[in-house]
């Protein structure tokens, strides 16, 4: 299939051709028609297949077949759990575009909100929100959504980990026509994004694609044993010194950790900077333009940095602290391996390291494999690891005390 087959404008099939586009992926090849019949749609898909693509060409299409001149209120409501992703999915609108008359908005938290509000007293066809900074603005009448005709929802399971499903029902709510839905999920398990589903579409057309449990085929995916923090601090300066590392980042699960590994590699001549969350929004977007731009070889981040990203240049992934949750593992590795280039994600897994191994293998349905590099061989394996940690796991038989049974004397 290309995507000439689905009929699109001419000016989005340029815009496709020069985003070098070279045929549909499998969640744009499902989605797109579905889309395009104005039917609601529920789809699973993991990071890095396409799937923003796969609900902005359709809204473009829409707003092409249906064009309107009479309002300046947005027309397509786009909301994204986080500033990130929502800049993301703005900059697609944007791309695919490029070649037509789209405006667009994009509000978030991290900018000052009168600011924001002055920018939706123009022309919007398209608003991209996090629901948080657009329910604030509809509380103040700055923003009116009685003109939606679409609503897309990115990554609603991120939403429902963040506690933001009472936001958007109450934003939905607000809609007073009917709208073309689309949810969009890494994953279409649980019951609370079936409940959400429920809630918000009607009669919706289901599809996954790629599972999020799947191994991606472009991405490789190794362990490297560990034995303490100075052999850890090796391997990583080792794989990040090699050629075939040009651009890498490297996950810890706390912001004091991200910092301290940053310092540590600045201390190596290595190029890095740190991403968290504290960071203003503005700090945030200049350290990933850097990054982008290959300014900076090695952006150390938390998992903020982990969902909605689209660095295509991205070569290398590595968890130098071992996630608790098995999707959290496939977020983060999905920052490699994108739009069919190939990626490694590389794990450095100390003794305490192996329960959450095990964990993110049992997500998987598989083993990783075990790699060494010369002169920085573990002095334990695996195998002889995890027995042990599951012998520490066994509880130890409590003595049983008898119990005194008292014996009433007759009178």
């Amino acid at each position: 299939m290309t995507f000439e087959d689905f009929y699109l404008d001419d000016i989005l099939l340029n815009a496709v051709k020069k985003q070098s586009y070279n045929k549909p992926t499998p969640i744009q090849e499902a989605a797109i028609p579905i889309m395009l019949e104005r039917r609601d749609i529920l789809a699973g898909a993991a990071t890095g297949t396409g799937k923003t693509a796969a609900f902005v060409l359709p809204v473009l299409q829409y707003l092409l077949d249906e064009p309107k001149h009479s309002t300046r209120h947005p027309r397509v409501l786009i909301l994204s759990p986080t500033r990130e992703l929502a800049f993301q999915i703005h900059k697609v609108v944007n791309q695919l575009g490029t070649y037509g008359d789209f405006p667009s908005v994009i509000i978030t938290g991290g900018f000052k909100q009168s600011q924001q509000a002055d920018t939706l007293t123009r022309a919007c066809d398209i608003l991209v929100a996090t629901p948080g900074r657009l329910a604030k603005l509809m509380e103040d009448e700055d923003v009116d959504l009685s003109y939606i005709e679409i609503v897309i929802i990115d990554e609603a399971d991120r939403m429902l980990d963040m506690g933001q499903g009472p936001t958007v029902r109450a934003l939905l709510e607000s809609i007073p026509t009917e709208f073309q839905a689309g949810l969009f999920s890494a994953t279409l398990s649980g019951k609370g994004i079936e409940r959400f589903a429920e809630e918000i579409l009607e009669d919706p057309e289901v599809i996954q694609v790629d599972a999020p449990n799947q191994k991606s085929e472009q991405v490789q995916q190794l362990v490297y044993l560990a034995n303490d923090k100075a052999h850890k601090q090796a391997l990583l300066s080792n794989i990040l010194k090699d050629n075939s590392c040009q651009s890498a980042i490297v996950f810890c699960n706390k912001k004091d950790k991200a910092i301290e590994v940053t310092e540590w590699l600045q201390s190596q001549n290595i190029s890095a900077q740190v991403l968290h969350g504290d960071f203003i929004q503005a700090v945030r977007m200049e350290k990933l333009n850097k990054f982008k731009n290959n300014k900076i070889k090695v952006m150390v981040a938390t998992d903020v940095a982990a969902r909605g990203l689209d660095m295509l240049q991205v070569t290398h992934v590595i968890n130098y602290d071992i996630p608790y949750r098995g999707d959290i593992y496939i977020h983060r590795i999905g920052r490699t391996g994108r739009a069919q280039q190939v990626g490694i994600a590389i794990n450095l897994v100390e003794r305490h390291d192996i329960e959450n191994l095990e964990r993110i293998e049992y997500h998987l349905k598989q083993s990783l494999p075990v790699e060494k590099i010369a002169g920085l061989e573990p002095n334990f394996k695996l195998k002889e690891a995890i027995k042990k940690a599951q012998k520490k796991k066994k509880p130890k038989k409590k003595a049983v005390k008898k119990k005194k049974t008292k014996v009433k004397k007759a009178k």
